[in-house]
């Protein structure tokens, strides 16, 4: 795979979306090419009930992509265990890094927020590589950044992805 990935992890609340927010354009001002992908619990709706799409997944299609002049969707069944570096092999193999954020489980570096209003204990232990926090004492044999230290921490993936 020519991209590389890193799993942004933590507690609900800790700063995970926050973090990849702000450090989307610095690494695209970098020159990388950035693609991300979120895991949730939750169900969402991923297509418009009635809409072709929707109406062709509903008939039978195990993928249906809908394309505009500007944007793509793409709603598909996917029973495979849901690992993020499959994930980006398959749908993001021209990006030069992917963002995955939530999950923790996942075979692949991870920078943890740990943030002192959700938890001052990481979660994670396996590919733990930086830890982004406010908590000095999470994990002191790991780089760790300020939680606002997001040219940093932007230097640090940049040297992951580069190095």
């Amino acid at each position: 795979m020519s991209s590389k990935l890193i799993s942004i992890v933590g507690q609900s609340g800790s700063g995970k979306t926050t973090l990849i927010e702000k450090l989307l354009p610095v690494l695209n001002a970098a020159g990388l090419k950035v693609a991300t992908i979120k895991h949730t619990h939750h169900q969402v709706p991923l297509d418009t009930p009635g809409k072709d799409s929707w109406r062709f997944k509903q008939a039978g299609a195990v993928a249906s992509m809908l394309v505009t002049p500007q944007a793509l969707q793409l709603v598909a069944d996917y029973s495979e265990p849901h690992d993020p570096v499959l994930l980006a092999q398959c749908y993001f193999s021209d990006a030069d890094l992917v963002l995955a954020e939530s999950f923790s489980d996942a075979v692949c570096p991870k920078i943890e927020v740990v943030r002192a209003a959700c938890s001052t204990t990481p979660r994670c232990s396996d590919g733990l590589i930086a830890i982004v926090t406010d908590v000095a004492t999470a994990h002191p044999h790991l780089p760790y950044f300020a939680l606002d230290d997001v040219e940093g921490i932007a230097k640090f993936i940049l040297a992951q992805v580069l190095g």
